[in-house]
C-alpha cells in the first residue's frame, strides 16, 4: 500500500498602513510554492512592496520556496520595496546561510528556539 502525503501550507496575509505581513504556517515546497507566489504577485499588484514574511510557524523550505522568496525579493526591490524574512529557523534558515541568500533579502531576524 502507497500513501502519499500532499504538504500544506497556509498564507496569512495581514494589511497595515502601507505595510503587508505575511504569516506561512506549514511547508513551502514544490507544490505550495505555487500558492505563495500566487499571493505575491496579487500583493505586488495591489501595489504592496514592504512586505514581512514571517516563517516562525513554517516547518520546511526546499529549494523552490526558497526561489519564491528570492524572486519576490527582487521584484519589489526594483519598485523601491523591501522584504524582510522574520522567525526564521530550521532548515530555512540553515539554507539561507549555506547558499549566502541571507544577504539578498532586506533583512532576515532569526527566532531562538
Amino acid at each position: 500500500m502507497y500513501v502519499q502525503e500532499v504538504a500544506d501550507l497556509d498564507v496569512e496575509v495581514s494589511r497595515a498602513g502601507s505595510g503587508t505581513l505575511v504569516r506561512l504556517i506549514g511547508d513551502l515546497d514544490k507544490l505550495t510554492a505555487p500558492l505563495l507566489k500566487e499571493r505575491l504577485l496579487k500583493l505586488f499588484a495591489d501595489g504592496r512592496v514592504e512586505i514581512v514574511v514571517d516563517a516562525g510557524r513554517l516547518e520546511f523550505c526546499d529549494s523552490s520556496g526558497l526561489w519564491v522568496l528570492v524572486e519576490h525579493q527582487r521584484r519589489v526591490a526594483a519598485q523601491a520595496g523591501c522584504l524582510r524574512l522574520v522567525g526564521v529557523h530550521g532548515v530555512l534558515q540553515r539554507v539561507l546561510e549555506v547558499t549566502g541568500l541571507k544577504a539578498a533579502f532586506d533583512s532576515v531576524a532569526s527566532v531562538d528556539l
